[in-house]
């Protein structure tokens, strides 16, 4: 049986077993729908081929490792470790901004040098972690769109695709988990601030 005949799961296998090739099958199969998404995400070709390259490193390294799990799932996971990449780029360029010095500028009137109290980070953190614990009582449908929308900033297209469901479920679901998480917040007495 030709390689670009098998499933995604078979090929894994067959990768994971010593068979190299395998993996340029399924790598092959996917590249250019996968290059082309986060080309239009980031709109900079050579930012699109650094993380297109990194997604695949972290891929190989996953599968190698033993770590990959997500039979039937091969494409959505390798868009999630994409968007997660791109994600962690960006938030990188946030936290180092890029500033020109010239003589009227002062580095120190950027800077905030505001922090939240300990005190204040406690009750962040315990808010933080009631949250989580609440969302885990979400019916799964629900508590999976919650989390690739608020947390891992997905569009709701992008969760169709992801979840192979129409755009208009992944928004109810989202609606749902929103009204039953508010429930479970009163019931349970978790204070947001």
């Amino acid at each position: 049986m030709k390689t670009v005949e098998l499933t995604d799961n078979e090929l894994i296998a067959r990768y994971q077993s010593g068979e190299e090739h395998a993996l340029k099958t399924l790598i092959a199969r996917y590249e250019k729908r996968l290059f082309s998404y986060i080309l239009i995400s980031v709109k900079n070709k050579e930012l699109a081929e650094d993380i297109f390259q990194d997604t695949f490193i972290k891929v190989i390294n996953t599968i190698r490792s033993g770590n990959y799990h997500e039979e039937g799932k091969f494409f959505q996971w390798v868009m999630r470790i994409a968007n997660n990449l791109k994600i962690d780029h960006y938030r990188k360029v946030q936290r180092m901004p890029m500033f020109e010095s010239n003589s009227e500028f002062d580095i120190f009137d950027v800077i905030s040098t505001h922090e939240d109290s300990v005190e204040q980070k406690i009750i962040r953190e315990q808010i933080y972690n009631d949250l989580q614990h609440v969302i885990e009582f979400l019916p799964k449908e629900q508590r999976d769109v919650l989390v690739m929308r608020i947390y891992q900033d997905y569009s709701f297209k992008e969760i169709s695709e992801m979840t192979g469901v129409s755009i208009n479920t992944a928004l109810g679901r989202m609606r749902y988990a929103l009204i039953n998480l508010r429930k479970l917040i009163q019931k349970n007495k978790v204070v947001i601030e």
